[in-house]
């Protein structure tokens, strides 16, 4: 619109300027080298228009031929340069896949079309990065130094190359020259930040930290954060040797982060050395509504050095009570109630850490309050063999590492405030015992040993029998056969099914229990234990009294008399003329002596056979 605008005004600027020139008509005369011309004015204006435009015409022709070999020239550098930026282009692709060669290539005919541009020298440094060439990738890196536009660039390369040979001095100059060339970079503050945490200069990282806060390079919590982690390693360091400077630093510190633990604990110890109790107190509860931790719930219960037992079990009262249910409030009462020998207090309290499955730490307790309550070996050993399989408790945790005590930086990846109290991820799946078994020991009724009954193996000629009264017991076979009536033979009558597992010798399955009856029996064929305790297996209860005794009789052989006085003293004679069935002894709990009526004897093995 604008240039139409200009075209009407340039045509009515003209023909205005036509309309003038008619209105004053008028006569030219020119005199030159003998001839003289005479014509109107307006003939004469458009000659002196045409004669113009004549004049530019041939100097535009003029410059045209005099300028066609800088025209030639300039075609070709443009040819030039559109390849070299098509090679860059093509180049960065082949980076971008993974492929050296291509890049190389491309790399060669940038640098041949393009020169000594701030893109081909990228491209450049990156192939060499890409194929492992670092002396070659070096070089460009070198090179973008001399120009402004890439100078930056050039030390961020030659920065990370430093870092791969391990030279992190000129690492840290060329990070220095960075940041002095552009405050603003955010790698080169970083790297700053990282070479002063590792060096453990602490004041120069909190200057670190402060510019990135305020050139808005991080957030202001997280600025905030490690600054109270700066404050805390530099207390932590001056503890020893000014421990004015280390106690301002930690308070400092709680002041920016109240849930930092290490600060916290580090303060409240210091306050407590000083004898400013009130303040140590305070000061701990803050951090311990912020997050629970062993090391504020030790220096809570140690704030006031010299305490008995009792006002250490106290304090531990009020810090459970602050966070209700919180596991670590729960081992603080719990430690405390041991110390002040509080045992039902201790057992209250632990129990419901071993209803939720106990850690290690749980484990420990409870093998100290056996140790402390009833000066159990057993129970202390059975406690810390679980301590073995159970989940580890919350650690400090950064990068993979687990440690017992707080560190600044990690020392895998020198991260600042990398450090985590988290439960380590490799023991989540750790088996943890039993939960009827666990909480059965906090009963104080429960027996140390417990016997437990194993199924009996099945064997089809044993018959488990209670003993009847001395009225209705059969009589015992004779010890010797008479010669009229021999009786048949083992091989002749019909073996009963053998059974499914190899022979071996047979041995009394038999349930231990803590306080056995007195009346116990064994059947003199098949040598198991019979009493008022035993319990028959449920396939053999239908067998009556009846077919025990063909049983039994079709099993005895005339040196099974032998067999048995060889195995086993005679019993004491009783006034009962019958015979009395041959009395084993049964296996019972350690702590019992055993029946009265059973003589102690050694039992053989190897002359008992099942069939005879």
């Amino acid at each position: 619109m604008v240039r139409v605008l200009l075209y009407l005004t340039v045509f009515a600027a003209l023909a205005i300027g036509a309309v003038w020139l008619a209105d004053r008509p008028g006569e030219v005369s020119v005199l030159w080298q003998g001839y003289r011309v005479e014509t109107s004015v307006a003939i004469a204006a458009i000659g002196v228009v045409m004669l113009a435009l004549l004049a530019m015409l041939g100097w535009g022709l003029l410059r045209f031929v005099l300028g066609l070999p800088s025209a030639f020239s300039f075609a070709s550098r443009a040819r030039r340069r559109a390849r070299g930026f098509e090679a860059v282009s093509r180049g960065m692709v082949a980076i971008g896949a993974g492929d050296p060669i291509a890049a190389g290539r491309h790399a060669v005919d940038a640098r041949r079309y393009a020169g000594n541009e701030p893109l081909t020298l990228l491209l450049e440094a990156q192939a060499a990065q890409l194929s492992g060439d670092r002396g070659r990738a070096e070089a460009a890196f070198k090179t973008m130094l001399d120009k402004p536009e890439t100078r930056v660039l050039g030390l961020r390369g030659l920065f990370v190359e430093a870092k791969r040979r391990g030279d992190m001095a000129a690492a840290r100059a060329f990070a220095d020259d960075a940041v002095r060339r552009s405050p603003s970079l955010a790698w080169a503050n970083d790297a700053l930040l990282d070479f002063h945490t590792s060096a453990g200069d602490w004041p120069a990282a909190r200057t670190a930290v402060e510019r990135r806060a305020a050139l808005r390079l991080a957030d202001k919590a997280d600025a905030k954060r490690q600054r109270a982690v700066l404050l805390a390693a530099e207390a932590l360091e001056a503890r020893g040797r000014e421990p004015e400077k280390a106690l301002a630093a930690a308070l400092e510190a709680v002041k920016l982060a109240p849930g930092l633990t290490p600060a916290a604990t580090l303060a409240g110890r210091m306050l407590s050395e000083r004898g400013d109790i009130r303040k140590a107190v305070k000061l701990l509860e803050t951090a311990w509504k912020e997050v629970s931790h062993p090391d504020l719930a030790a220096a809570y219960l140690d704030v006031r050095p010299g305490d008995s037992a009792q006002d250490r079990l106290a304090r531990a009262t009020t810090l459970s009570r602050l966070r209700p249910s919180d596991p670590e409030g729960v081992l603080a009462l719990a430690g405390a109630a041991i110390h002040a020998r509080d045992f039902q207090k201790a057992r209250q309290a632990l129990k419901p850490l071993l209803a939720g499955g106990a850690s290690v730490r749980v484990c420990l307790l409870m093998a100290e309050l056996e140790e402390a309550e009833h000066g159990a070996a057993g129970r202390v050993r059975e406690w810390l063999s679980r301590a073995t399989r159970a989940p580890r408790d919350a650690a400090w945790v950064a990068d993979g590492l687990v440690s017992d005590i707080w560190m600044p930086v990690s020392p895998i990846s020198g991260r600042l405030d990398a450090f985590v109290w988290t439960v380590p991820p490799a023991t989540l799946g750790s088996h943890a015992p039993a939960l009827d078994d666990v909480l059965a020991d906090l009963d104080d009724s429960t027996p140390l040993i417990e016997a437990r009954a194993e199924p009996p193996e099945p064997e089809p000629a044993v018959v488990t029998a209670v003993a009847p009264p001395p009225a209705a017991m059969p009589p015992a076979p004779a010890p010797a056969p008479e010669p009229t009536a021999p009786m048949p033979p083992v091989a002749a009558q019909s073996p009963p099914p053998a059974p499914a597992h190899p022979p071996e010798e047979p041995k009394p399955s038999v349930t231990p229990v803590a306080e056995p009856d007195p009346v116990v029996g064994l059947n003199p064929v098949a040598g198991t234990a019979t009493g008022a305790d035993a319990k028959p297996e449920p396939k053999l209860e239908p067998r009556t009294e009846t077919k025990t005794e063909t049983k039994t009789e079709s099993k005895i052989d005339p040196k099974t008399p032998a067999k048995t006085e060889s195995r086993m003293p005679d019993p004491e004679p009783v006034p009962d003329t019958r015979p009395k069935p041959v009395i084993f002894p049964v296996s019972h709990a350690p702590d019992d002596p055993g029946p009265d009526e059973a003589p102690p004897v050694e039992e053989k093995k190897g002359k008992f056979r099942l069939f005879g």
